[in-house]
């Protein structure tokens, strides 16, 4: 039964996750944590941060990793296959009726009113995260504030944005130096 329970949740994370994987993550949280509680809430972001470090999509990475943790590999598969299988369902139609209407006005509004929504998801998913991220107890007070995740966060950031580093060496470079300062500090 948990096999169904894990293929029609991700089935779900599968049909309604438009815009890609970090659209798709409150969608997962939603499932993995608030209504199954199959993971906490920092689990959840360790999830994230593999799912980051590992190829693939972020929805697919976690369904299998959800799907391993609770039901161990017959699990990763359940949960892996609902995730993949309305896509491959959905692209199949798409390009089919958008190789056929391209041109269409009525489509191409359709595709820009989805855009802000598709923005917002992966805005809220973001938000999430750096939440958890920042304040690893829960709750969000300055006394709790990680101080050196905030500084590595707008360091990165600035990596990113102003001077264009490569995303792979910006992860490794945090990751270092997170070390590094945890074993001076301790």
């Amino acid at each position: 039964m948990i096999y169904l329970h894990l293929f029609l949740s991700f089935l779900q994370i599968g049909l309604f996750s438009f815009g890609g994987g970090y659209a798709a993550m409150p969608l997962i949280q939603d499932q993995v944590v608030t209504l199954n509680h199959w993971l906490s809430m920092k689990e959840f972001t360790d999830l994230v941060t593999i799912s980051q470090m590992t190829p693939g999509p972020i929805a697919i990475n976690s369904a299998t990793f959800v799907g391993i943790k609770i039901a161990g590999i017959p699990g990763a598969v359940a949960a892996t296959f609902g995730c993949i299988l309305p896509s491959c369902i959905i692209v199949t139609i798409i390009a089919r009726l958008y190789l056929k209407y391209r041109n269409m006005a009525a489509l191409q509004s359709v595709l820009s009113t989805l855009r802000p929504a598709v923005v917002a998801l992966i805005a809220s998913a973001g938000i999430s995260i750096l939440i958890s991220a920042f304040w690893p107890e829960g709750s969000i007070r300055f006394a709790y504030t990680n101080w050196i995740l905030v500084v590595l966060f707008f360091f990165c950031f600035l990596l990113l944005q102003k001077w264009k580093a490569n995303p792979i060496l910006v992860m490794v470079l945090s990751g270092i130096l997170y070390a590094g300062i945890s074993l001076l500090i301790e």
